[in-house]
C-alpha cells in the first residue's frame, strides 16, 4: 500500500506514531480475528487471513498471539465480536478522508470519529459522500534497488496485473482486488520478493490543501490514526515529508 502507507511511515520518522506504534499488536490482532471470522480459520483457504498473519509475523507478533486471534475468530475462545465499519467524512482544505474500522461498539466508536472531525476543522459525511473519489485495489510493494523493471513488469502483467509503476525506491504494482494472490504469487515464483502486499483504497481525485490547510489536515488525520477502533485511514492528498516538516 505504497501511496497509502508513505505518509504514516513519515509519521513514524517525525516521531508522529508512538502511540500506534504501541497499539500495532492490537491492530493486528484484530485484523486477524475479523478475516477468520468472514472466512474461516485456515490461512490456505482464506486469502485474507493469510495476509494478516504474514503481516503479523513480519511485525513480529508472537505465533501463540496469532494463534489466539484465529481461535477468538473462528469462535473457539471467547473474546471481542469485532465488526468492520467504513466511515466517510471531510477535513481541512476540502480532503477526502475514508476510514475502515473494527469495533464492537458501533455507537462509541462514531462518537469518537464524530469528535475527532469536529475538533480538528473537518465533518462527518454520509455513506457514500467520499467514497466514490477512491478506488480499491490490491497493491504489491517491492523494492526498486537491483531489480529488472522490465522482467518485473512481465511477469506482474502475467500474473494479471493492471500497472506497475516506481514510486522514489520503490516498485508497487496495482492489481484487481480478487487478482492481488494470484498476482504476488506469481512474482514470487519469478524471483521476487514483496516488502509489503494489501488492498489499498487509491484516491481518483486529489486535492492539494494550502500550508496552513495541510498543518490541520494533519493534526486530524493523527487524531483518527490514534482511536483505537480506527484500523486504516486513506486520504486524497500526497502528503510530503516537508509537510510535517511544516508543522
Amino acid at each position: 500500500m505504497a501511496g497509502h502507507s508513505k505518509w504514516k511511515n513519515i509519521r513514524i520518522r517525525k516521531g508522529k506514531q508512538d502511540a500506534i506504534r504501541g497499539k500495532i499488536f492490537t491492530k493486528l490482532s484484530k485484523e486477524i480475528i475479523v478475516a477468520a471470522k468472514l472466512g474461516g480459520g485456515d490461512p490456505d483457504t482464506n486469502p485474507r487471513l493469510r495476509l494478516a498473519i504474514a503481516k503479523a509475523r513480519e511485525n513480529s507478533m508472537p505465533a501463540d498471539n496469532i494463534k489466539r486471534s484465529i481461535q477468538r475468530g473462528t469462535g473457539e475462545i471467547e473474546g471481542a465480536n469485532y465488526e468492520e465499519v467504513t466511515y466517510e467524512g471531510y477535513g481541512p482544505g476540502g480532503a477526502a478522508i475514508l476510514l475502515e474500522c473494527y469495533t464492537e461498539n458501533r455507537n462509541r466508536t462514531v462518537s469518537e470519529v464524530r469528535h475527532a472531525f469536529s475538533k480538528h476543522g473537518g465533518n462527518l459525511a454520509e455513506n457514500g459522500s467520499v467514497a466514490w473519489q477512491f478506488k480499491h485495489v490490491g497493491e504489491i510493494t517491492l523494492p526498486a534497488e537491483g531489480v529488472d523493471e522490465d522482467a518485473l513488469t512481465l511477469a506482474a502483467l502475467e500474473g494479471g496485473a493492471e500497472d506497475v509503476s516506481r514510486e522514489d525506491d520503490e516498485f508497487v504494482v496495482t492489481t484487481a482486488v480478487e487478482n492481488l494472490h494470484r498476482c504476488n504469487e506469481a512474482l514470487e515464483q519469478a524471483g521476487f520478493k514483496a516488502s509489503e502486499v494489501g488492498l489499498n483504497y487509491v484516491a481518483t481525485n486529489k486535492v492539494q490543501p494550502g500550508p496552513e490547510e495541510m498543518r490541520k489536515l494533519l493534526k486530524l488525520l493523527d487524531a483518527l490514526e490514534d482511536l483505537d477502533d480506527v484500523q486504516e485511514t486513506y486520504v486524497n492528498v500526497d502528503i510530503r515529508e516537508e509537510d510535517y516538516d511544516e508543522e
